[in-house]
């Protein structure tokens, strides 16, 4: 270890320079001897790193392993004592004992602000002394979070810019987007002020009409702070969207003679002013009564057929939907209608034939697996009632024994 590294962390580095130049020349071995023995290794000595958001609470202990009662004193890193035992000798009232005895020191610093960032040192009086080091690390929070966007009102189909802002943090924040629950991808910029950063992150965003009314949220990451974030609500203008309904007949055909009753509805940004009725490739029927959104024919002919346009339009633009009349004889729909009741008779009467038929043939099956195998035939009908073996095989072999015989004349 070094002359210079010793000046930092010596506590009789100091007494170096109470001499003159030639003087240090000569106590130099000396005093390098003495701060190694009194830096040690440490291995008595516990104490962690503490990380502290500025404005809270940092609190540093020094512990000792193995305790022989030697004293324990904390210093600032500017080296000056914090705490001798318990006792204060600096009067920063904002350090204050927690707890002393023989194996640990652990003071507590309030309000912590950046200036109180670095090294503190905790030193145990042994031989050899020993001394360690804790290092407190300040955490600043964004000041302030702000999205400026680049127009308040966009138009459908337009590319957009948004930028958020995150200032005065400490260490340098991550910025984070989402459209609604969707997670988008910005470019930041790191600014650094002294020991604070500031940072902006750009989004280009192409907008829809589905984007109005949703909010781009700008969202930080920071250990010093959780959910902190800000949001901007789209608003999206776009052109009317068209749709055109039938309102009578409800269903079925448009047949002559009967009425025919349309309505178009319209929604856009803004909320379409203009809506008007036209007849695609022709005029408009003279019969044909408009009425704001609505149009309207009582007794439909053939001449009406063709294509119904209903326009609609607003800042943005022009939309329109169509509808397209077919007028069908006033029997038609009819005859379809007598062949369907036609086809559902015959359907029915086939059905029922094939049941009987089915139910018949259960029947039939049921009766003949019933009688099978209860006939006889009268073959061997003598049998029964011959006296004896021979006379029944006669019988039942020639059937005579109750029979005329049989004779041949020959002339």
């Amino acid at each position: 270890m070094g002359p210079v590294a010793l000046l930092g962390i010596c506590p009789c580095a100091l007494n170096v320079f109470l001499y003159d130049l030639p003087k240090q020349k000569e106590q130099l071995p000396e005093f390098l001897w003495f701060c190694s023995r009194w830096t040690g290794d440490g291995q008595n000595l516990v104490t962690e790193d503490v990380t502290v958001v500025e404005g809270d609470v940092a609190t540093i202990s020094c512990r000792v392993k193995n305790s022989d009662d030697s004293v324990i004193q904390l210093l600032n890193p500017n080296r000056q004592t914090i705490y001798f035992r318990d006792f204060r000798p600096l009067k920063d009232s904002r350090f204050q004992l927690v707890n002393f005895s023989n194996s640990e020191l652990r003071v507590s610093l309030t309000n912590v602000s950046i200036s109180d960032e670095g090294r503190y040192f905790c030193q145990l009086y042994t031989d050899p002394p020993q001394e360690i080091y804790t290092t407190i690390t300040v955490l600043v929070p964004p000041r302030n979070l702000v999205i400026d966007i680049e127009k308040e009102t966009a138009v459908e189909g337009e590319e957009i810019e948004l930028n958020c802002t995150a200032m005065a943090s400490r260490p340098a924040t991550t910025i984070r987007w989402f459209k609604g629950n969707k997670e988008l991808t910005g470019k930041s910029e790191v600014e650094r002020w002294s020991d604070m950063y500031t940072v902006t992150s750009q989004l280009l965003l192409k907008v829809g009409r589905e984007d109005d009314g949703v909010p781009v949220i700008c969202l930080v990451d920071h250990p010093a702070v959780k959910d902190l974030q800000t949001q901007r609500y789209l608003e999206v203008m776009y052109k009317p969207q068209v749709r055109v309904s039938q309102n009578y007949p409800l269903q079925g055909l448009t047949r002559e003679g009967e009425p025919l009753e349309l309505t178009c509805t319209a929604f856009g940004k803004p909320q379409p002013t203009d809506m008007r009725w036209l007849r695609v490739d022709d005029e408009m029927p003279q019969h044909v009564v408009v009425s704001g959104s609505n149009l309207l024919i009582s007794n439909l002919n053939k001449t009406d057929n063709g294509t119904y346009r209903c326009e609609a339009s607003n800042a943005v633009g022009k939309s329109h939907a169509d509808y397209m009349l077919f007028v069908y004889d006033s029997r038609a729909g009819e005859e379809g209608a007598i062949r369907s009741v036609d086809h559902a008779v015959v359907g029915g009467v086939v059905a029922v034939v094939v049941f009987a038929m089915l139910c018949l043939l259960i029947i039939l099956g049921r009766y003949f697996a019933r009688h099978k195998g209860t006939y006889f035939t009268h073959e061997a009908k003598g049998a029964d009632d011959a006296a004896d073996a021979d006379t029944a095989i006669i019988n039942a072999e020639g059937g005579q024994n109750n029979s005329e015989e049989k004779k041949e004349y020959f002339i």
